[in-house]
């Protein structure tokens, strides 16, 4: 049980390597820090205040009859419109005021979402967080796609039992039969297993051709049925220019939906995305999120930072106490005495 992940564990830890080079905290890419541009327009509605319930080109009103319907401006919400060709026509003057209010509502839900661990990094037997990296700490079963963190893995074989401890199906006897599962979960739309055969395919194993762009197709196919893990791959396939031609922008579009629904390796390498473009501010509360949830790289980078001095004691010491704190919650008898068991 587990050998695949063994090998997917050093090949992906070689390719987790390069990202990580890339998305050092010092910021070794060249990056170019987005200017933000002051507002100039003194008109009230080109604030970011919302103003009243009118429509911001022509003044008028909701009336009672309900001829006039306003409706907000999509983007910002800070204005409203009584038709299409009022917004058309207030573009030009709402134009700065609306890129920077949606630039703060996106930031919002950036930076607020995403705290909590997904679902599938909490291990189905004791229900405790897996330590990251969750490869090393965890084994991804073939038949039923659930990750059993090492500790209740260990726990089982010592009662005797060496089939899956989750679902009590039998060990797949060779890659075929590994093979065989995990096609079963994917013909039935199961979002895991297809992000689990997209990997496969990357990494050519199970005696698959190595074939990085079916490796892409599949995630693909995985994110948009709900995988959270498919989305941070095709992150790095972006980032890499792995089986697609490289954008950076595309990137970071794909890992902060992975990190918005609490993928902790996407919030870090936002971290790293923002570092090299030397928005250190912006990184500092990205690794902070990730440290919290008890990822270590994420504390070495806030402590890099701070010793250059773009970033505070405060905030290296509130690193340091999230993730000891993440540390202990996913502590267990069977987890500790599977690390003296080695």
């Amino acid at each position: 049980m587990g050998n695949g992940e063994k090998a997917e564990g050093r090949t992906h830890k070689r390719r987790q390597g390069s990202l990580n080079a890339a998305c050092a905290a010092r910021g070794r890419l060249q990056g170019r820090e987005e200017e933000r541009r002051e507002r100039t327009t003194p008109a009230a509605s080109m604030s970011c205040i919302s103003v009243d319930d009118t429509c911001a080109n022509c003044g008028k009103g909701s009336d009672a009859a309900g001829i006039v319907v306003l409706k907000n401006c999509m983007a910002c919400r800070l204005v409203k419109y009584c038709g299409i060709k009022c917004q058309r026509v207030h573009r030009k003057q709402h134009k700065k005021a609306c890129e920077q209010r949606a630039a703060e509502l996106k930031d919002e839900q950036l930076y607020s979402q995403g705290h909590e661990r997904p679902v599938g990094d909490f291990c189905p037997i004791c229900t405790l967080p897996i330590p990251l990296p969750m490869a090393k700490h965890s084994l991804f079963e073939w038949c039923c796609m659930k990750r059993v963190c090492r500790g209740c893995d260990f726990a089982a074989q010592k009662r005797g039992m060496h089939d899956c401890p989750f679902c009590r199906t039998p060990c797949p006897r060779n890659d075929a039969d590994k093979l065989t599962m995990v096609r079963a979960r994917v013909k039935k739309k199961d979002p895991a297993a297809i992000s689990f055969l997209g990997k496969k395919y990357f990494f050519g194993d199970l005696g698959l051709h190595n074939d990085i762009q079916k490796a892409v197709e599949l995630w693909t196919e995985a994110a948009e049925l709900g995988s959270i893990d498919a989305l941070f791959q095709i992150g790095i396939a972006y980032y890499l220019g792995e089986g697609v031609k490289v954008d950076k922008k595309k990137a970071v579009q794909f890992w902060s939906k992975a990190a918005m629904q609490g993928c902790v390796q996407a919030r870090h390498n936002l971290g790293g995305d923002e570092a090299e473009k030397r928005n250190y501010d912006r990184a500092v509360r990205h690794y902070l999120i990730s440290a919290k949830a008890g990822f270590q790289e994420s504390v070495g980078n806030i402590k890099q930072l701070f010793m250059a001095g773009d970033a505070t004691k405060e905030q290296y010491a509130e690193a340091l106490k999230g993730y000891q704190d993440a540390v202990e919650e996913m502590k267990s008898h069977n987890r500790e005495m599977k690390r003296v068991h080695k």
